[in-house]
């Protein structure tokens, strides 16, 4: 009977070395009778285990390049790390207020690289900003202007092309604060102003 080995705490502080295969993958995650897709990720091939995930991906002077986050359970080597960038804000509200909340708009959206991978039969083509594939019900975005299809194409001035330019964005906003949106419905382009939540 093989040995069976349970990698987590008692493995902490592992540490792997590996190459960038590259950048900005996306990803389908699969969770019971959900489907989400992670977008603009780093792939790399240094190991992820339960234990080692959530730690820095590093270069060699020990600058943090991103925080190893997936695996692929059906390949050995292949793991994705979320960007630095990313993270930041959270870090830097660790240590300004001693904790991190994190506020929504209440929205799932996707790159245009991911449109392409959706089961739903979108077809929308658009060159920059996101697209709103489903708004949260009772969330912040319910009930405002905002609707399903809609491209998001800036978030207070601050212009977005991937989910990570909004999630580095909102990560610096605390909930009830307000965000201005610039969207795109066809020929139309609306300002729509949300009052942002807790997550």
């Amino acid at each position: 009977m093989p040995l069976e080995i349970r990698f987590g705490f008692e493995f902490r502080r592992t540490v792997t070395s590996g190459i960038i295969s590259a950048k900005n993958r996306t990803i389908k995650i699969e969770e019971t009778d959900k489907s989400s897709y992670m977008t603009d990720l780093i792939q790399t091939d240094a190991t992820i285990n339960p234990g080692n995930s959530g730690g820095p991906l590093i270069y060699p002077n020990g600058e943090v390049l991103g925080i190893n986050t997936v695996k692929i359970s059906s390949a050995e080597g292949i793991g994705f790390a979320v960007p630095i960038n990313i993270i930041k804000p959270i870090i830097e509200s660790f240590k300004s207020t001693g904790g991190f909340e994190e506020s929504t708009i209440g929205i799932y959206a996707y790159d245009k690289e991911v449109i392409p991978y959706l089961n739903s039969g979108t077809n929308v083509n658009f060159e920059k900003g996101i697209y709103v594939a489903q708004i949260t019900k009772n969330g912040p975005a319910d009930g405002t202007e905002l609707k399903e299809g809609d491209i998001i194409t800036s978030i207070d001035e601050v212009s977005l092309n991937t989910m990570n330019d909004l999630r580095q964005y909102i990560y610096t906003k605390k909930p009830s604060e307000e965000v201005t949106l610039k969207i795109t419905r066809g020929k139309i382009n609306k300002e729509i102003k949300i009052a942002l939540g807790k997550k």
